[in-house]
């Protein structure tokens, strides 16, 4: 048997699981849906990340060590009953929540990732190691800066305006277009009526090409996801998180620069000692990190 190690990222949308050998040779680069994806409980969740590891690791090899970052491991007793679970069906493991991987993917060891994609979540560590999370409490609740957020915060400020009797400034009928529907009541039932992750998020891009077409009202929310990004920053700050670097990663923010601009400007302006990182590489590079640890 071949020792290899493991990193693995479940977001909301989509799995990447990594394999290497021990001298660093990447082995597997896979991407597989998690739509069934569920943190809890640990012991269905480590089953489902062992079932999706074998579709991975080359045959005759042994996995000596996996890092996971996991949406919804929001708390560090539930990534340490995971990496338990995980232990009992053999596998040797870190556990983390998924944005706690950016920093360890953009090469430092201190630091706060933020990622803005399914949801928005900031995860930073204190001075005794252990992780610190603000955010992430999904798009119905929250989650201003993720897709569906965005589309949520966007349906309201364009049925407000219509409220108000101001004319449409492009994002009304962007969203429309988006929603296929004609009018803003129609609007409305579309967005109530299937509150899901894949509805709401997958219509995120005419936000910003509204923006880009010249809609203030469209560039309000998107600097509204930006401040939202720059408070869980602040929050973590006040509860202790160590390190300046502040790395962020998602699927919205590295394809969206007017998101990260305007990111990387509030963010100046309220903690100028801070220095941001878009991140260039998969987040599961910092799974891999942590598994390298281990061994």
């Amino acid at each position: 048997m071949t020792a290899v190690i493991a990193g693995m990222d479940m977001g909301g949308t989509k799995t990447a699981v990594f394999v290497e050998s021990l001298d660093g040779e990447r082995l597997v680069e896979l991407e597989l849906a998690s739509g069934d994806w569920d943190a809890s409980p640990p012991a269905a969740a480590a089953a489902w990340i062992a079932a999706r590891l074998r579709l991975a690791v080359p045959d005759l090899s042994d996995v000596v060590a996996l890092g996971v970052g996991a949406q919804g491991c929001d708390t560090a007793e539930h990534c340490r009953e995971l990496a338990h679970r995980l232990g009992e069906i053999g596998l040797r493991s870190t556990v983390v929540n998924d944005a706690a991987l950016l920093v360890e993917a953009a090469g430092f060891h201190e630091g706060i990732g933020v990622i803005s994609g399914t949801g928005a979540i900031a995860v930073g560590q204190d001075a005794s190691g252990d992780y610190l999370i603000t955010g992430g409490w999904g798009w119905v609740l929250g989650d201003e800066a993720g897709a569906p957020g965005l589309v949520r915060e966007a349906t309201k400020a364009v049925l407000s305006a219509y409220d108000r009797g101001l004319p449409d400034d492009g994002l009304l009928s962007a969203l429309q277009a988006a929603f296929a529907v004609d009018g803003p009541a129609a609007l409305a039932r579309a967005v109530n009526d299937e509150p899901t992750m894949d509805n709401w998020g997958s219509r995120a891009p005419a936000l910003f090409e509204a923006a880009d077409a010249g809609s203030k009202l469209a560039r309000s929310i998107i600097e509204g996801g930006a401040t939202h990004l720059v408070d869980l920053v602040g929050q973590l700050q006040n509860r202790g998180s160590v390190g300046l670097e502040v790395v962020a990663g998602g699927s919205v923010i590295v394809n969206q620069p007017r998101l990260y601009d305007d990111f990387v400007r509030l963010l100046a302006a309220r903690h100028p000692h801070h220095r941001p990182h878009l991140l260039e590489q998969p987040p599961v590079v910092g799974a891999l990190a942590l598994a390298r640890r281990l061994v």
